[in-house]
């Protein structure tokens, strides 16, 4: 594995006698989009905070880039970018004064034109901020955030409120990001935003830490079975299903019917069967396992908005 930019031992977090951040550790590797993932309230916005250093532990060790967040603050925050869960800017303040604003704080900066052609605002730097759109007020808060061209990237529920398009736009410029040797630190209460971005996914709820690897390995060591969901035309009594061994359950939605089943086998069985038997099925297709299903088997509840 390559080498920690993050290290997080034992980190508590309490808010009367609620524990907000209850004992956790994990470490983030040099080069990687690393998620902590969970429904909102589990804890994930305080345990960035404490790492990025906005916010004191009551126990627990961290490291950030091999300084302590708390202590070296100030050195820190030329080598980190941040981008807040909640952010605001004036709304007549135009992008490049924002751009401007901003450089000023740090020692070092990047070209602030070719940052804003990469992310899409070369042609709004003279808007106004209340005049973005949602999806181009985000791409500036990442632009702020990358403009001391920090080592590592924190992102705090990143596109929360953003269409599935901007939304999809915005997974493309992490990766891109993360393609130019950075290292993303993000958070998430969207499953398939961290299935699909991220390389490991520290799952989080009530605080705790429930499960941690990659996405592909915390889909198969759940072993979810795999969903065969088609419609029929009339009526289907489902026990007529039972001689099927390849299926592990059934259920029936309306005219939608959902089959179960861990083996191989169980998609061309059900369909050989229904074939075989004439019966009249259509809108036929399978479901694999999601990084959701982990989370919903691991907490037993819906993801909570």
């Amino acid at each position: 594995m390559s080498e920690a930019v993050v290290e997080v031992k034992n980190l508590c977090k309490s808010y009367g006698k609620i524990k907000a951040v209850d004992d956790i550790s994990f470490e983030v590797s040099s080069g990687e989009i690393f998620g902590l993932v969970g429904p909102n309230g589990a804890g994930k916005t305080t345990a960035i905070e404490c790492i990025e250093g906005m916010r004191k532990s009551d126990s627990g060790n961290l490291k950030v880039l091999g300084l302590n967040p708390l202590k070296n603050g100030r050195r820190l925050r030329h080598y980190i970018g941040i981008q807040l869960q909640q952010s605001e800017l004036p709304a007549r303040l135009k992008v490049w004064e924002a751009i401007d604003l901003f450089s000023s704080f740090y020692q070092k900066n990047i070209e602030s034109s070719s940052l804003l052609n990469d992310l899409g605002l070369e042609d709004k730097k003279s808007s106004y901020f209340d005049k973005l759109s949602g999806g181009q007020k985000q791409r500036l808060f990442i632009a702020l955030a990358l403009l001391n061209n920090p080592d590592l990237i924190f992102l705090d529920e990143l596109t929360t409120g953003l269409d599935p398009q901007a939304r999809r736009t915005t997974w493309d410029l992490i990766t891109g990001i993360r393609e130019k040797g950075k290292t993303i630190f993000l958070t998430t209460h969207y499953m398939e935003e961290a299935e699909r971005l991220c390389d490991r996914v520290a799952i989080m709820d009530h605080g705790k830490i429930m499960a941690l690897d990659t996405p592909q390995n915390l889909i198969r060591n759940i072993k979810i079975e795999t969903r065969l969901i088609f419609n029929v035309i009339g009526d289907f009594p489902l026990d007529t299903l039972n001689g099927i061994k390849s299926i592990s359950k059934y259920e029936k939605s309306g005219d939608k019917i959902i089959v179960y089943g861990h083996d191989k086998k169980m998609v061309k069985d059900t369909v050989n069967f229904l074939v075989n038997n004439n019966i009249d099925f259509h809108d036929l297709k399978t479901e694999q396992a999601t990084l959701e299903d982990v989370f919903l088997t691991l907490t037993g509840k819906e993801i909570r908005n």
